[in-house]
């Protein structure tokens, strides 16, 4: 406890007394645990870029498959994580955004209109139809971790960015709101408050990958963003500037390792090296004479090492990368996302990396697809600036950017103070405040 209150009371007073307002996001993922920090100083506005005072990255525990399966091990990783990028820093945090694929994401979209008078539309305006859209908000068992407007019409005319002082007889909007399991939210909480931090929000991995990865112009025209994590494969669209849907499904980098593991009849972490150094999920020339070794099993001293030829070990990934992409698209079919027909698709997350996933992407996507890397962070170093650090600099960027949410992070993460009221009556309760003072 003396710890506890020690991080936090040195988060609000800041080095030498200051009140820094730091930053702090915390990528938490089935193969590795991020931290990156952020100084107010770090927003440059003109150029639209961040520029990062601490970064640490701890290999993972405790999460599997999109979901936490040992609280008290992921704690420990993520103070360990926040702990390296506070020295790097030279200053200590009490809260953290999280970020993460865990607890199946999904999405929603809801509408709603409301008449006008003869006059200009104002705030109230706005603020009446966002409540009018989240008291259709119907989730049961999820908590909403994203309110976010995609696009408002007036008179049913071509949807605008910002409605006020436009004069009109309706004004609609469409509204997205973004969801995890409420388990998996209250666990991320208690993971927070094992590592003693506040939880000041959770955004999800693909959203987050998106705005790091992507550039305006495929923002505007449309694209897909596809984050392949360790534990699993989650997925945002966006189209005409705005995140438009969000979905995931727990399959990752991770099950392709064991694939490997049980087919090559090795160690998972001689299995996860041979895929870095040997594996592709294409055919190349001369695999059928390439061998590649891994350990065996076991304790056995007298045991070789296992060797097979390169093509057996592509054997083994391409199927398994191929059955992940095709789920992808299958999902987004049958979510009936406004996805424009020359929307491009960009691959983040440490999976992506794997040699020959972007042109096996092409092929079951039929479209133009490329390796995203975080941008408008041009100082990172090379260790810290590829595909599987995209969601935490994403996390960075909506906090300096946006885009502006319906309701803030700290209102969604807050925990009810009435515990018998209902979680889609808390958000409205919690928005329509928000929304009367910063509207």
């Amino acid at each position: 406890m003396t710890k506890d209150v020690d991080r936090r009371d040195a988060g609000r007073k800041g080095l030498g007394g200051r009140a820094p307002h730091l930053v702090a996001a915390v990528d938490l993922g089935a193969s590795k645990v991020g931290c990156f920090i952020m100084r107010p100083d770090g927003v440059d506005r003109q150029e639209r870029t961040v520029r990062v005072a601490g970064v640490a990255h701890v290999r993972s525990r405790g999460v599997r498959g999109g979901a936490i399966v040992n609280v008290g091990e992921a704690a420990e990783a993520m103070a360990h994580a926040v702990e390296q990028a506070e020295r790097m820093a030279g200053a200590s945090v009490s809260g953290v955004v999280l970020t993460t694929s865990c607890g199946g994401l999904a999405s929603g979209r809801l509408q709603a209109a409301i008449s006008l008078g003869a006059r200009p539309i104002s705030d109230h305006d706005l603020s009446r139809c966002i409540q009018m859209a989240l008291a259709q908000a119907r989730t049961p068992g999820r908590r909403i971790i994203h309110l976010l407007p995609i696009a408002w019409s007036v008179d049913r005319q071509r949807p605008v960015k910002d409605p006020r002082r436009l004069h009109g007889r309706e004004l609609a909007l469409e509204l997205l709101v973004v969801t995890i399991a409420e388990t998996t939210f209250a666990t991320l909480g208690h993971c927070a408050d094992l590592a003693h931090l506040s939880l000041d929000g959770v955004v999800a991995a693909p959203f987050a990958s998106g705005l790091a990865a992507l550039e305006d112009d495929e923002m505007d025209l449309g694209a897909v963003c596809i984050d392949m994590g360790g534990g699993a494969t989650s997925v945002s669209v966006f189209s005409e500037g705005s995140l438009v849907h969000v979905d995931s499904l727990p399959v990752g980098g991770g099950h392709v390792t064991a694939d490997i593991a049980r087919g090559l009849s090795t160690t998972l972490a001689g299995a996860e090296r041979i895929k870095t150094l040997h594996g592709s999920a294409i055919a190349s020339a001369n695999e059928d004479r390439d061998m590649v070794e891994a350990p065996p099993r076991g304790d056995d001293p007298a045991a070789g090492p296992v060797v097979v030829a390169r093509s057996l070990l592509k054997g083994v990934i391409a199927p398994r990368v191929e059955e992940t992409l095709e789920l992808v698209r299958e999902r987004l079919r049958l979510s009936g996302a406004p996805i424009p027909p020359g929307a491009s698709v960009v691959l983040t997350g440490g999976a992506s990396q794997l040699s020959g996933v972007r042109e096996l992407a092409v092929r079951v996507f039929d479209r133009q697809v490329r390796l995203g890397r975080p941008r408008r962070a041009p100082h990172l170093a090379d260790s810290a600036s590829g595909p599987a650090f995209c969601a935490a600099i994403g996390v960075l960027q909506r906090s300096a950017f946006g885009p502006r949410e319906a309701v803030s992070d700290r209102s969604l993460a807050a925990r009810p103070r009435d515990e018998g009221q209902g979680a889609d009556g808390g958000v409205l309760s919690r928005a329509v405040g928000w929304l009367r003072v910063n509207l």
